[in-house]
């Protein structure tokens, strides 16, 4: 994989981040699961799944939980005059930055202010922060570690065209199947379930 250098103002070298890093190779991972289409939903599924996996491997590599890690996905390559900015936070999606050089951070984080224009493939990058807080919320409760088998598993049951009502159903289905099998903590259904909620999801069609 080739990763740019930056220019020195707004990015720095973006092999910095290993976030960034996992999150491109993460792609992969679900280009060969469930092949989310690159485009609305689906698309903002696939770019919630490598902040997902980007965030699991910044916090396995750094000895962090999900109390103390920062939750961040892209701190390390900002320029020097942007330091303490980020490309998004899954904690507070909407907050990662807000500045002259790069703007207001565009991300939701609750399906009352879902992003329905044409940008962005139709808001993969910005929707993606609706999930996102879900898998937080669902974290800060049973832990990363736990939380991202339940997202794992489910990635592998999910379909190219899948909604986000559809990711909640199986990653729900995928708690309770985890639960019963003792993967994962009694009550994790229902905090996935209790998760999505906060952010609006399921949606009404």
């Amino acid at each position: 994989m080739t990763f740019g250098d930056g220019d020195g103002t707004i990015f720095a070298t973006f092999s910095k981040s290993l976030d960034v890093v996992a999150h491109e190779l993460a792609h992969g991972v679900t280009q060969f699961t469930a092949n989310l289409d690159y485009y609305s939903q689906s698309g903002a599924l696939n770019e919630h799944f490598s902040d997902v996996f980007g965030t699991v491997i910044t916090q396995y590599a750094g000895g962090q939980t999900a109390h103390n890690a920062d939750w961040l996905i892209g701190d390390e390559i900002m320029g020097p005059q942007l330091y303490g900015e980020a490309l998004r936070s899954m904690k507070a999606p909407g907050t990662a930055h807000d500045n002259k050089l790069l703007g207001k951070d565009p991300q939701p984080a609750h399906m009352k202010d879902y992003f329905a224009g044409p940008e962005d493939n139709r808001g993969v990058h910005i929707n993606s922060g609706i999930p996102n807080r879900a898998f937080y919320l669902t974290s800060m409760e049973i832990g990363t570690d736990k939380a991202a088998l339940v997202w794992y598993t489910a990635l592998q049951k999910l379909w190219s065209s899948a909604n986000f009502n559809d990711a909640v159903a199986v990653i729900v289905e995928s708690a309770r199947i985890l639960t019963k099998d003792g993967k994962v903590p009694l009550g994790s259904t229902q905090t996935v379930r209790s998760a999505f909620a906060a952010v609006g999801l399921p949606a009404s069609p």
